[in-house]
């Protein structure tokens, strides 16, 4: 089953951020239409396919830019998916380094605790530091094991959602304005 995201516009430029100083089809679009195509495309069936469908009045619909709207939509999803996927991998690359800092301190930690509970020190006070140092060690662990059980999701369902955008068929229609 096909779904469509139905936009009506009086003028193609109104989809895009005109201070954007790249040409039309390099442009981004508008932060609210882009707010308003993706916050659709989220509701809609992750496996189905989805149509953009662009409302003009005719005379609009029949100009150059209106006939490079689908090229423009699939160009700047495509961009975005590509700027989401290097955030995925940027995550990936810091909860590697958090993970072996992690380990690292986790390490010194545990030998550090282990020598505590051979030394001089009361049993109570020995105890105290060892179990001490033994939470601080865990706890350099937290954030790689937040990033890598859960912080990715969202990331690679933005990147998803923008790959389906990208892939989204646009068309353009005519209509005919109310006299």
């Amino acid at each position: 089953m096909d779904t469509d995201i139905e936009i009506r516009v009086e003028r193609v430029s109104q989809l895009f951020n005109m201070l954007d100083p790249f040409p039309f089809r390099e442009r981004d679009l508008d932060p609210e239409a882009e707010a308003y195509i993706v916050a659709w495309a989220r509701e809609m069936p992750r496996r189905s396919p989805v149509r953009i469908v662009v409302h003009l009045p005719e005379a609009e619909a029949a100009k150059p830019e209106a006939r490079g709207l689908p090229e423009a939509l699939r160009h700047y999803f495509v961009d975005r998916e590509v700027a989401v996927a290097g955030e995925l991998k940027e995550l990936f690359r810091i909860g590697r380094l958090s993970l072996a800092i992690g380990c690292a301190v986790l390490a010194v930690c545990l030998g550090i605790a282990g020598l505590i509970g051979e030394g001089a020190f009361s049993r109570n006070l020995a105890g105290f530091a060892a179990e001490g140092l033994l939470i601080l060690g865990w706890v350099a662990l937290w954030r790689p094991m937040e990033i890598f059980l859960y912080d990715w999701w969202p990331i690679a369902r933005q990147r998803s959602l923008y790959r389906r955008l990208a892939a989204a068929e646009v068309t353009v229609r005519g209509t005919v304005s109310p006299a």
